[in-house]
């Protein structure tokens, strides 16, 4: 697939994907250039995303469960094209609490709940501190000096991964929103999620089948269950949103991706007014402006008397500069080989999919965001003991309720205030991101992690 991606823009990277022997570890130059490739040249990077996507449709294939396993297996994009039956359709529950809509924007932070003065502060703080950037910030302001705008009655915001802990889920409830959600078939997603909404003030519309207790009957497989979601989804009320906040691991993140994907294509051929929402991982390449640039030469310069020790007794393969000097625009390199391949393909295919809507018209939100302690990340042992150590080179990592917050207002602020189409797509992706620092820190993130897991392990023996 990153072959496909890259044939017609760079033939010789899309050749040196095709015979990487070791793909498991040698897939970070790979996705690396997928970014590169299209940084000089707005059209190739819109060609890059489009041969992306087609590549994906074309290379994944779909078995019907009623056939048997010799049966044709059509690729994704002939499947959903002719129209997949659906036998066994979903239905809407509704669930709606008693609370009045909260009338202003608040953050929750380390046990407070910032709103007013106290919110300006942190975000001057942040910006101050280079943990997001100063258009995320006015951002944010935009919407708690716009306090209408959390009015979002006349969306319904559909939800894949609705248990998600970055998701919007529990601000947009906050909000009162109407919110279609979607998550797999198990009771312990809906366990959570029904008496949430019955504590707020928003509209939590579920996806159901057959008859027995509401949690036992809620949900639907996005994998299995793609045509019957986009057909549920289709008949939502009110302009749609479609946010994709579904994660899985390994492969299964990718068939998930692609499923999304799936639907995301059917439902704006459907009705084309459907706007995209997406969160990019902060675990990834991206292309920078050169105020970022200039920022970590500068944290460079300060921190270069302790680190050039440690360079050298390394060979070079610790603290490396995060970018040349004068880069314009520098490449942010924070793939991390302990989430793999599989997780890069799944977030990449999403920002494909924004730059391809956005170049046919589309309303989308894509808002990096920052390094969260969410539980698909520390149960990695190795990442969360760099989690637990990253502060130590300027990363401020959040906690789950800061973060989607934060993120749901930036989803209110694109929805309400659509920026218009800038010159490249990198600077649509640049644009507003809360990516904890990592962007403007001294060093190249791959050349630090190690230490920060040591400094995380002594901190937890500690």
């Amino acid at each position: 697939m990153v072959a496909g991606a890259l044939r017609r823009v760079d033939p010789v990277g899309a050749r040196a994907a095709e015979q990487e022997t070791n793909w498991r570890s040698g897939y970070l130059t790979h996705f690396r250039r997928l970014v590169e490739a299209g940084v000089d040249d707005p059209s190739a990077a819109r060609q890059i995303a489009r041969d992306g996507l087609a590549t994906l449709h074309q290379q994944l294939r779909v078995r019907p469960t009623d056939q048997p396993a010799a049966a044709p297996e059509p690729p994704l994009a002939e499947a959903f094209a002719g129209g997949w039956p659906v036998t066994e359709p979903l239905t809407t529950q509704v669930v709606t609490g008693p609370r009045a809509v909260e009338p202003e924007l608040s953050v929750p932070y380390r046990g407070e709940r910032l709103r007013g003065a106290g919110l300006q502060r942190q975000l001057d703080d942040w910006v101050e501190r280079g943990i997001i950037e100063p258009s995320c910030a006015e951002a944010v302001r935009a919407v708690a000096a716009n306090p209408d705008w959390l009015d979002l009655s006349d969306l319904t915001v559909a939800v894949l991964g609705a248990g998600a802990e970055m998701g919007p889920v529990h601000a947009l409830l906050r909000w009162g929103g109407r919110i279609a959600a979607v998550d797999l078939p198990r009771p312990e997603i809906w366990s959570r999620l029904l008496p949430l909404a019955g504590r707020y003030a928003g509209e939590l519309r579920i996806p159901v089948r057959g008859d027995g207790e509401l949690t036992r009957r809620a949900g639907a497989n996005l994998i299995h269950d793609a045509p019957a979601v986009a057909q549920w989804l289709g008949e939502q009320p009110g302009r749609l949103v479609l946010g994709n906040y579904a994660y899985a691991d390994g492969g299964t993140h990718v068939r998930v991706a692609a499923a999304a994907d799936a639907v995301a294509v059917q439902l704006r051929e459907q009705r084309p007014e459907t706007a995209l929402a997406f969160l990019a991982t902060p675990t990834d390449v991206y292309a920078v402006p050169d105020e970022v640039v200039a920022h970590s030469a500068a944290a460079y310069a300060h921190r270069a008397v302790w680190s050039r020790p440690v360079r050298w007794l390394s060979a070079g393969r610790l603290l490396r500069r995060n970018y040349p000097p004068g880069a314009d625009p520098g490449i942010f390199d924070c793939l991390v080989p302990q989430q793999g391949p599989n997780y890069a393909l799944a977030k990449r295919v999403q920002r494909w999919r924004a730059t391809e809507a956005r170049s046919n018209g589309a309303t989308v939100s894509l808002t990096v965001a920052p390094m969260t302690r969410t539980r698909s990340v520390v149960k990695n042992r190795a990442l969360a003991a760099a989690y637990a150590g990253v502060h130590a080179f300027g990363v401020e990592v959040f906690d789950p309720a800061t973060s989607n917050t934060l993120m749901a207002a930036l989803l209110v602020h694109d929805l309400r205030n659509p920026a218009p189409p800038k010159r490249h797509p990198w600077q649509e992706e640049a644009a507003a991101a809360a990516h904890g620092g990592v962007w403007r820190v001294s060093y190249a993130p791959r050349s630090a992690l190690g230490l920060a897991a040591v400094v995380g392990l002594t901190g937890a023996r500690s």
